[in-house]
C-alpha cells in the first residue's frame, strides 16, 4: 500500500478505499470518485509503473478492494506495523501522510511542472502543491551557483570585482 501511495500521491484513505471497478489495468489508469475524494472532486489517476507493479500483486487477492488485510477491508493501518516498516528500512519520523509529500517532492525533482503535478496530485491550487512538493538542497545549491555566472570569477581570495558584472545573455 505504501508503495501505491508514494507512486500514485494518493491519500491513505483513498488507497485503502479502492475498489477495483475504478481501476483499469489496460489504461493504466484509476479514478476516485468526488464522493470519498478531499475535495470533493472527481480524481483521475493515471497509473506508473510502479502503481502497476503493486496493483498486479493484488488482482485475484479480493473480489471489491484493492488492499485487503487477510480479506477484510482495512479500517487503520497498523501503528506497530507502519513503525517497524520505517525501521526496517532505517527512516526515523515519518507519517503515512509523508509519502504525498515525497510524491509531489520526486516529481519537482523530475521537473514536473505546478500545473501538471497539481493534476496528477488532485489539488485545488498550485499554492497546495508548493506546500507538499519541498524543494531538495541540491538543487538550491545549483541555483544558488547560478550567481557565480553574473558575478564572474574570483580573484582566488574570495574577492570580486563588483563594479563590472559579467554579462549573461550572449
Amino acid at each position: 500500500m505504501a508503495m501505491f501511495s508514494v507512486a500514485t500521491g494518493l491519500r491513505q484513505a483513498n488507497v485503502k478505499g479502492l475498489e477495483w471497478q475504478y481501476v483499469n489495468l489496460q489504461r493504466q489508469h484509476a479514478w476516485i470518485p468526488g464522493s470519498q475524494h478531499k475535495n470533493g472532486k472527481p480524481h483521475s489517476v493515471p497509473l506508473n509503473e510502479m502503481a502497476m507493479s503493486v496493483l498486479r500483486r493484488q488482482v485475484g487477492k479480493h473480489e471489491t478492494l484493492v488492499f485487503t488485510y487477510q480479506g477484510q477491508p482495512i479500517e487503520q493501518v497498523s501503528t506497530r506495523a507502519w513503525r517497524q516498516a520505517l525501521v526496517r528500512a532505517g527512516i526515523d519520523n515519518f507519517r503515512w501522510h509523508d509519502l504525498r509529500h515525497t510524491f509531489a517532492t520526486w516529481h519537482r525533482q523530475a521537473g514536473t511542472p505546478t500545473h501538471e503535478l497539481q493534476r496528477l496530485g488532485g489539488w485545488k491550487t498550485g499554492v497546495m502543491v508548493e506546500r507538499y512538493a519541498h524543494v531538495a538542497p541540491e538543487a538550491l545549491q545549483s541555483a544558488a551557483s547560478r550567481l557565480d555566472a553574473v558575478l564572474g570569477a574570483s580573484d582566488g581570495h574570495g574577492s570580486y570585482d563588483l563594479a563590472t558584472p559579467q554579462s549573461t545573455t550572449p
